[in-house]
């Protein structure tokens, strides 16, 4: 065994200074050997309890109040006391520095696996994927946290608990429905935004007053009145993002309410990224971790026992059940990330045949730690898979795709085997599941009836007539009534532009009295 420097720490109890020599270990691995790039490090320490806490507020340091914080604390607090639930050993938050949460139970073992995971794998992805470095702003979103929860404290002051959790419960609803899916937009200075905020305020009031000062006061046509296509233009239609129109546009929210839209959907923005990237994410962390703590082994700074207790752990967060297992719910991301970043590992250093007509670019090119920081920085999920799913691959997990034809009244066909137009018939499917157009609703803004009853008019085109439920939209779209204050109308159209379903949902008294 290869031994270059003393053990990291005896035993399973720890101190401050055993983590900083940890961390200073897998930081010398990280940088050096899998050449990783990284923000700076911040190891937080908490409880159980402070970790459950962390899970209520997705994670974050700072975050505003909120009463489905405290509904989700106290479930998962009740499912961990009666055994029903484990806790994660780490959360880790986009930001520089990067922030990693470890738990104080956690063994000394436990705690070397969590930083190289975390503080390095997670760490390189978030600045360096290009989504991340497209859409977040790790540098301001502590200050901009901070902001935000002192200004929703602040309006909680003026304006009354109540009128400002209802406000945020809409915005919490249309949260899905606040993002910019697709680059062009500037990067988000989380920073300014609370310098900027007076400013904004007084310029989108203006632009605002003079955009709804030309409704007629009366049901008869005037000059004054905007063509529809002239109407539609101003107001930036059609618009997928409802959350950033009902800021701009909706005719009777209060300047402190809009900024309330704004913060929710800015944070929206932020967790767009790991929503395409969670397969990768977690494989390139889980990858990290695995090399690390091999390479601590081999030199002789964490002993035998220490290794297979983190075998152990390792085994378990990358399990993945059978699909006839009763346990199986899907893929599990852990399992199918690290398994292709060692799949490309080994494409890399041993191809077979198979390979080399597969994937050959990358088949044999020797260069194993450059080829994956490539593949980190440019691919998410969809593309990923898409493009590294590998035959082996698909044969080691059982892969195979059935088509449940509605218009057969006989079983389920089996649509894909393991011959060449199965794999990538399988391999395609499988990274359409995580292909952001085909798994969120496509709904827009598409009108406002200024002229009459200022109804608000949505448009959802579905995809292989998958239509929204009924419950849940008429739910979501009394929130967006909520806050426009008039009428929503929403209609379901398939690709032809067939009419398949419409609602109609009006606001609740209490909203249009706000």
């Amino acid at each position: 065994m290869e031994s270059s420097g003393e053990r990291l720490f005896e035993g399973a109890d720890w101190d401050f200074q055993t983590l900083q020599r940890i961390h200073d270990a897998c930081e010398q691995i990280a940088r050096k050997e899998l050449g990783l790039d990284v923000y700076p490090n911040q190891i937080e320490v908490i409880t159980a309890e402070q970790m459950l806490d962390a899970y209520s507020s997705v994670g974050m340091p700072l975050f505003y109040k909120h009463w489905s914080f405290g509904k989700q604390f106290a479930f998962q607090e009740a499912s961990y006391r009666k055994g029903l639930m484990g806790l994660a050993y780490e959360i880790v938050i986009n930001s520089s520095p990067c922030i990693s949460y470890l738990m104080e139970e956690n063994t000394a073992t436990m705690q070397t696996l969590v930083i190289a995971h975390a503080a390095f794998g997670h760490n390189h992805f978030f600045k360096n994927n290009y989504l991340f470095k497209q859409w977040t702003d790790a540098d301001g979103i502590l200050d901009y946290l901070e902001f935000a929860k002192g200004y929703i404290a602040a309006c909680e002051d003026r304006h009354g608990r109540e009128t400002v959790e209802r406000t945020l419960d809409a915005a919490h609803a249309l949260m899905s429905h606040g993002v910019d899916r697709y680059p062009g937009k500037k990067t988000l200075d989380l920073r300014a935004e609370e310098k900027r905020a007076g400013e904004r305020r007084q310029h989108e009031e203006a632009v605002f007053n003079d955009l709804w000062r030309t409704v007629p006061n009366t049901k008869a046509k005037t000059k004054a009145a905007l063509t529809a296509e002239r109407r539609r233009a101003l107001l930036g239609l059609p618009q997928e993002n409802i959350l950033y129109f009902l800021e701009k546009t909706a005719p009777r929210l209060a300047p402190w309410q809009r900024e309330l839209i704004r913060i929710v959907r800015h944070i929206a923005q932020y967790f767009y990224p790991q929503g395409q990237t969670k397969v990768m994410n977690e494989g390139t962390a889980t990858y990290v971790h695995y090399r690390i703590m091999s390479r601590l082994h081999q030199q002789g700074r964490i002993t035998d026992g220490n290794f297979l207790e983190f075998l152990q752990s390792h085994t378990n967060v990358v399990f993945q059940p059978e699909f006839d297992d009763r346990r199986y719910s899907g893929f599990n991301p852990y399992a199918l990330g690290f398994a292709m970043m060692q799949d490309i590992e080994r494409i890399v250093k041993t191809p077979e045949d198979e390979d080399r007509q597969w994937f050959p670019d990358i088949a044999g090119k020797g260069d194993v730690e450059g080829v994956l920081r490539e593949i980190w920085s440019n691919y998410r999920d969809e593309s990923f898979i898409n493009q590294f799913l590998s035959p082996a691959l698909i044969r080691r997990f059982r892969m195979f795709h059935l088509h449940d034809d509605p218009a057969e009244s006989q079983g389920i066909k089996v649509d894909a085997i393991h011959d060449e137009r199965g794999y990538r018939r399988v391999r395609r499917e499988l990274a359409r599941q995580y292909d952001v157009g085909f798994v969120d609703a496509n709904i827009e803004v598409v009108d406002v009836d200024l002229d009459g009853d200022r109804r608000l008019m949505l448009r959802h085109t579905t995809v292989k007539g998958a239509q929204l439920n009924e419950t849940d939209t008429r739910r979501v779209l009394q929130h967006l009534a909520d806050l426009w204050t008039y009428d929503v109308a929403l209609t379901e159209v398939d690709g032809t532009d067939k009419v398949l379903k419409e609602y109609v949902v009006s606001p609740r008294a209490a909203a249009v009295a706000a």
